[in-house]
């Protein structure tokens, strides 16, 4: 399975990184670098956009050659409310780099994305600029090791998305005390997409936590499709990458959402 083989690679990766643990300097930087609040970009009145950085992926291969994820940023500053970086280096193509250097360019809330299975990587990710780091119930698939993670994240004042895509993931969310849940439509052991997955998942989640609706969305139909699920926030990483304008494409993002009834 693909997801397996990820976090398989992220062990060794883990054992092979450079990041070296000081408390003393995670706590200076958290008082002496202060990042924008990404709950508080999404909670706002109407559709907030989560743009993202991503050269490629298991399913679709190389996305976009030549990638700037700096310049790509900026792009996304006139266009979206935060920004997704993906940082697994080995599948998607990415880097923490990338989040280091975006975070001294733009003023945006950053999304570590990458496959969280280390208390390290929430460290090294606040020490990095992120204000929020994805949290995958699937790998965490236990109530207090999912709940613990979610606690660290709180603790360096960041904010956690944690990913669903199916019901029990997110029962095992909720209960963990997840504030913020994204729901994958894309499936994590196949890579299938289907955005019936939001409309589906999106019915037991109490309306006092965020929804983020993630994958699979291209169209001003997918929007309106989604818009009456209560959803606050969508994810969009291929169809940004792929278009020409990405401003354009956000402002009919949000006109989608806004005339759907």
């Amino acid at each position: 399975m693909i997801l397996d083989d990820i976090v398989a690679k992220k062990r060794v990766s883990l054992l092979e990184s450079k990041y070296n643990f000081d408390v003393e300097r995670v706590y200076e930087n958290i008082k002496n670098n202060p990042v924008p609040d990404f709950y508080e970009a999404l909670s706002k009145k109407g559709l907030s956009i989560i743009g993202e950085i991503k050269k490629a992926s298991p399913s679709r291969g190389v996305i976009k050659e030549d990638v700037n994820p700096v310049e790509i940023a900026k792009q996304y500053e006139n266009a979206v409310d935060a920004v997704s970086i993906l940082t697994e280096e080995h599948f998607f193509m990415g880097s923490p780099d990338y989040l280091e250097k975006i975070h001294k360019e733009i003023s945006l809330p950053l999304l570590r994305k990458d496959f969280i299975i280390s208390p390290l990587q929430v460290f090294e990710a606040r020490e990095l600029g992120a204000s929020a780091v994805l949290l995958i119930a699937a790998i965490l698939n236990d109530r207090r090791k999912l709940g613990e993670f979610i606690d660290i994240v709180h603790g360096l004042k960041m904010n956690a998305l944690v990913e669903v895509h199916n019901e029990k993931e997110a029962e095992l969310a909720i209960l963990a005390g997840a504030k913020i849940i994204g729901i994958n439509n894309r499936n994590l052991y196949d890579f299938s997409e289907d955005i019936n997955t939001t409309i589906r998942i999106s019915e037991i989640i109490p309306n006092d936590i965020l929804k983020v609706s993630e994958s699979s969305i291209h169209t001003p139909e997918d929007i309106k499709a989604i818009k009456e699920t209560g959803v606050n926030a969508v994810l969009v990483g291929e169809s940004f990458m792929r278009c020409d304008d990405i401003v354009k494409k956000a402002e009919v993002f949000r006109s989608a959402y806004a005339s759907s009834n």
